[in-house]
């Protein structure tokens, strides 16, 4: 099995049922080591994201949000955004296990897990999502990840700002969305907070998995690895780093963030 032409056909795949079917034939072969690595693969430029022909695209702004979850219609915009943020990250996953080389095999077993987790959770939300009737694609989506992703095409940059950054993020959001799911519990509402559950246990793997090649990259380049982290976020997200966070500590911590980065995002004396 060619490992990096075929894994590049599954990024670039627009068809959801197609990228999520080839990944697991995929995956079922490099887990049987039948996986042969291009050491003079060069990786494709990123344009577009995969979704762009059958999702339709605005500004965030745009993008509706859920006032409550006591209807269908707050239910299925919940899920319809969780599902797109699990969507773009399999390919947020697949671009990392593919685009950078020379690695430790763990790096790549690594990501390629956390691409079939997100494929997992994705699953899950699509269920849902016809159980109310509704679809992945129905309602309008951004492109804030997809962008993340070309802004960072270096192995240092991706490891800071996608799993340390951006999934850092959903170890807080998370749980407030199931508090107010909690608030407003019934027989549905209850499914989506089961998902919501393995969805964060899950995340906190994936931080720590880039917690680690963000450390190891660091290593390998002799940087401090704090400072280099403030260094991106403010490069990638002007003002990103002046802004005071909510942390889930614990879930934090557990992932591998220091007390000093902590109490440096939380604008704290301490990191408790």
């Amino acid at each position: 099995m060619h490992y990096h032409l075929r894994l590049e056909n599954i990024v670039l795949e627009a068809n959801p049922k197609k990228k999520i079917s080839d990944f697991k034939a995929f995956y079922n072969d490099y887990l049987n080591k039948k996986s042969q690595f291009d050491y003079n693969y060069t990786p494709y430029e990123l344009k577009n994201p995969s979704y762009n022909d059958f999702l339709k695209i605005v500004l965030p702004k745009h993008v509706k949000t859920p006032k409550h979850f006591k209807t269908n219609e707050g239910k299925i915009i919940l899920l319809h955004t969780i599902a797109h943020i699990e969507y773009s990250a399999i390919d947020l996953a697949l671009d990392a296990a593919l685009r950078f080389k020379d690695l430790p095999d763990e790096y790549y077993d690594d990501w390629l897990e956390v691409a079939n987790d997100e494929v997992r959770h994705f699953e899950m939300l699509e269920g849902l999502l016809k159980e109310l009737g509704s679809y992945y694609g129905e309602l309008e989506v951004h492109t804030n990840l997809f962008e993340a992703m070309k802004s960072t095409p270096d192995l240092l940059s991706r490891m800071a700002v996608v799993p340390r950054f951006l999934e850092a993020n959903g170890l807080e959001q998370n749980p407030k969305i199931m508090e107010k799911l909690n608030s407003n519990i019934d027989d549905f509402n209850q499914k989506i907070l089961d998902a919501l559950e393995i969805i964060l246990e899950e995340e906190v793997d994936h931080v720590t998995k880039g917690d680690r090649w963000f450390k190891f990259e660091c290593e390998r380049q002799g940087l401090d690895p704090e400072k280099t982290y403030i260094e991106i976020l403010e490069k990638v997200f002007p003002g990103s780093t002046t802004k005071k966070y909510q942390l889930n500590i614990e879930a934090r911590k557990k992932a591998g963030f220091s007390c000093d980065e902590l109490k440096f995002l939380a604008k704290k004396d301490d990191c408790n």
